[in-house]
C-alpha cells in the first residue's frame, strides 16, 4: 500500500528529516515495503513548488535522503509508492504538480476513460498514466471553476468520482503554498493526523526498545500526516470516513464531512486486478 506524508509548518520554514530519515517508522524505513518510487514536494522561499522523485525505493534515493537533510520548507509533501496502476516511472511517481500545487494519493479509482471524458480540456493536464494525476487534474479543474477555492475543488471533484466511477479509496494531500488538506475516504485505508504544540521532543521508540530523537524543529507548531503513526506522541488521530482536514496558514485545522455517503460503486479486494489487489493490500509490519 503506497505511503503518504505531509507537514505543515504554517509560515515557518522547517526540516522533516526525522520523519523522512530518522524514526525507525520514517518513509524511508517503509519504502522497504513499498519499493515503486520515491517523490518529495515543497516549496522555496518564493512559494514556488518543487518536486524531487524518482522511479525507486527511498532507501536506494541518495537525492532523496540529501534533500531530508537539507531542504527547509513551510510545507513538505512525500509519497512512497507501490504502484496500482501505471508504469513504473518518474512520471507516474507522486508528488504532481499543477498550477502550483502539490499533490499525492493512496488508493484506486477506476473507469478512467469515464474519468477523462469528463476531464475534457483539463485532460492536458496529465502527463502519465496513473488514476492519481487524473483525478488531481479533476480537483484542479474544480478549483479554478470555483474562483480559486482548493476545499470546494476537492469536495465537488471527489462527490463526482464517488458517484459515477469505481472507488476503492481515495485518501490524498493537497498542498499549496498558503494552505494545506486532507482527506481520508472511504473506511478502507487509514489516514492520521497529528498536532503538535511547540516544545515537544521529537521521539520514536520502536518494537525492539530503540529509542531516537530529534531536537531540531521541536520548537516550532507543526501539522503531521501520515497514513501510519510515525512516532509514540498520543496525538495522532484518524480521520473520519469523508473527513477533509484544512490546515491554513496560521496552523488553524478546519475540519468537514465533505463525504458523507460511501461511493456508489464501492470496490472491495476481490475486485481488483492483481497488480492493484497486491498494491492495496499491503499492510504495516
Amino acid at each position: 500500500m503506497c505511503r503518504l506524508f505531509g507537514l505543515c509548518a504554517g509560515s515557518e520554514r522547517v526540516t522533516a528529516t526525522f520523519w523522512l530519515l530518522d524514526a525507525p517508522d520514517s518513509l524511508t524505513a517503509q519504502s522497504h515495503r513499498e519499493p515503486d518510487g520515491t517523490g518529495l514536494g515543497w516549496f522555496d522561499r518564493e512559494g514556488r513548488p518543487r518536486v524531487s522523485k524518482q522511479a525507486v525505493a527511498a532507501y536506494e534515493d541518495r537525492a532523496f535522503a540529501r534533500e531530508a537533510h537539507e531542504l527547509s520548507s513551510t510545507s513538505f509533501l512525500a509519497h512512497i509508492r507501490f504502484a496500482s496502476t501505471g508504469a513504473l516511472e518518474t512520471r507516474n511517481t507522486h508528488p504532481f504538480e499543477q498550477r502550483g500545487r502539490l499533490f499525492a494519493h493512496n488508493g484506486v479509482i477506476e473507469d478512467l476513460p469515464a474519468l477523462e471524458e469528463h476531464l475534457g480540456e483539463a485532460r492536458a493536464l496529465v502527463h502519465g498514466d496513473t488514476d492519481s494525476e487524473r483525478l488531481f487534474a479533476l480537483i484542479t479543474r474544480e478549483t479554478e471553476a470555483r474562483g480559486g477555492d482548493v476545499e470546494a475543488g476537492i469536495i465537488t471533484a471527489c462527490r463526482w468520482v464517488a458517484e459515477h466511477l469505481p472507488v476503492f479509496a481515495v485518501n490524498l494531500l493537497l498542498a499549496s503554498a498558503d494552505g494545506f488538506w486532507a482527506l481520508r475516504y472511504p473506511a478502507t485505508h487509514d489516514l492520521f493526523v497529528l498536532e503538535r504544540e511547540p516544545g515537544q521532543r521529537l521521539e520514536h521508540s520502536s518494537s525492539l526498545g530503540t529509542r531516537v530523537r530529534s531536537e531540531h524543529g521541536a520548537q516550532k507548531p507543526l501539522v503531521v500526516f501520515a497514513s501510519e503513526k510515525l512516532d509514540d506522541d498520543p496525538g495522532w488521530r484518524p480521520l473520519r470516513p469523508g473527513e477533509l482536514l484544512h490546515v491554513t496558514p496560521t496552523l488553524q485545522v478546519r475540519s468537514q464531512e465533505a463525504l458523507s455517503t460511501a461511493p456508489a460503486r464501492l470496490l472491495t479486494l476481490a475486485d481488483l486486478g492483481a497488480v492493484a489487489r497486491a498494491s492495496q493490500a499491503r499492510q504495516p509490519q
